[in-house]
């Protein structure tokens, strides 16, 4: 028997409706919208954090993002992702280098990134060389962004891996 929580729709919710209305229809908001505050400020961190205006750019969100949610096997956010690094320039070949753990063909500063964020995902830590590698490539407001991209990838990952939302029929979050 498959598990499925029922989605809250957007004529039920208004703040799930205005979300949608700014990002695209999201299985994982309308099941989130079970709780429509938390949905709320949720989707204005993912904004915040993903949206223009923040100090990383695009392509190096995207890259988080794909990376973590690899790690992390999560079907829903990765194809999400790809959608979103297609968006911001990466090649099908540079996806499939970051899903494969293959990062020599990134810049060192992205190589920084990916290797920090992987580390960060799979223990919850990093050793002090990878957080001084990374510390030495990225301002310090480019750091703690990229570590709360880190964080919010592992958050949406387990969120919707361990309630099982399906990605049939959304479209991207944005």
């Amino acid at each position: 028997m498959a598990f499925r929580i029922r989605h809250v729709e957007p004529g039920e919710n208004p703040m799930l409706d205005d979300a949608e209305r700014k990002s695209g229809q999201s299985n994982f908001l309308r099941v989130m919208a079970h709780r429509p505050e938390a949905m709320r400020d949720f989707h204005r961190v993912c904004e915040d954090l993903m949206g223009p205006g923040s100090v990383l750019d695009r392509r190096m969100k995207e890259m988080i993002y794909l990376a973590v949610s690899f790690v992390n096997e999560c079907s829903y956010c990765s194809s999400q992702h790809v959608r979103g690094a297609h968006a911001a320039g990466l090649t099908e070949g540079e996806i499939r280098e970051i899903e494969v753990e293959n990062n020599q063909h990134f810049t060192p500063r992205e190589q920084a990134a990916l290797h920090y964020a992987r580390e960060l995902t799979r223990t919850a830590s990093v050793d002090d060389d990878t957080r001084y590698r990374a510390q030495e490539l990225f301002a310090t407001d480019e750091f703690v962004e990229l570590t709360m991209i880190v964080a919010l990838a592992n958050f949406t990952n387990r969120f919707t891996n361990g309630l099982a939302i399906s990605w049939e029929n959304a479209r991207s979050m944005g």
